[in-house]
């Protein structure tokens, strides 16, 4: 492989990054915006004895599904794009001989476990009309907190597994590796409070409906990033092929 700079990189993981938002742009259209929708229309009905009249929203939920979710979904893309591109930079040839596109695999399916699946376990994100709006700031500290512990035993599993390895060997360093994350995160999760301010009325089946289009979202965006990158990085650092010899005349 040639050696490039982390600047090419860069950018292919924030083009990668595009396409990423792009897919979960679209997963999020069809599957958590009719979600959204009728969470709203619970909210708006437990409040409707209490409206005194209708206020015009400054933003319509129509603009709001479209391009409101398109830009916030592109911007994130790309910029978790960037952040993975070095992510990358760093685990290529420092977690095993694997080519470009399995490696970027192998970072996206870690950064979709550290950043999204872990704290979404402890703290599953909800739809409108759920949640006390006095607590968002609590609510908000202590999944951030989760993010930060998440990459912080990713990154201590991986050295972990990089020490063991030359004893253990690499399938069993990554098993110890593996349990040891998962016992850190269990005891993580023991250790931080939980958080239940969902209504004894509100429908359980549509929480969960959109808990699941919010990981089906995270899921798609991580799963195109994988495979985009793979394409662009292995394109970027595999040598071009020698040209073709000169074709001797025919005598």
């Amino acid at each position: 492989m040639n050696p490039i700079s982390p600047r090419v990189l860069l950018v292919r993981g924030m083009l990668a990054g595009l396409l990423a938002g792009l897919a979960a742009f679209l997963v999020a259209y069809v599957l958590g915006e009719s979600k959204v929708d009728a969470a709203i229309a619970i909210e708006e009905a437990g409040h409707a004895a209490h409206d005194h009249g209708e206020e015009a929203a400054p933003v319509s939920r129509a603009l709001q599904a479209t391009a409101g979710l398109g830009t916030g979904t592109l911007l994130y893309g790309i910029a978790l794009g960037g952040i993975a591109a070095l992510v990358f930079c760093y685990a290529l040839g420092r977690i095993g001989r694997f080519g470009p596109r399995v490696t970027a695999l192998l970072v996206s399916g870690g950064l979709f476990v550290a950043l999204n699946l872990v704290p979404f376990l402890k703290y599953p994100s909800n739809p409108p009309a759920v949640g006390d709006p006095d607590t968002v700031v609590r609510r908000t500290t202590l999944y951030v907190l989760m993010i930060a512990l998440s990459v912080l035993l990713s990154a201590a599993a991986l050295i972990l597994g990089r020490r063991l390895a030359p004893k253990l060997g690499n399938w069993n360093a990554s098993i110890v590796a593996s349990v040891a994350f998962v016992a850190a995160v269990a005891v993580a999760y023991a250790s931080l409070p939980g958080i239940n301010e969902v209504p004894a009325d509100f429908p359980a089946a549509l929480i969960w409906q959109f808990r699941l289009a919010t990981l089906a979202i995270q899921a798609a965006m991580w799963t195109t990033f994988g495979l985009a990158f793979g394409v662009l990085a292995e394109r970027a650092l595999t040598p071009a092929a020698a040209p073709r010899a000169a074709v001797q005349p025919a005598s």
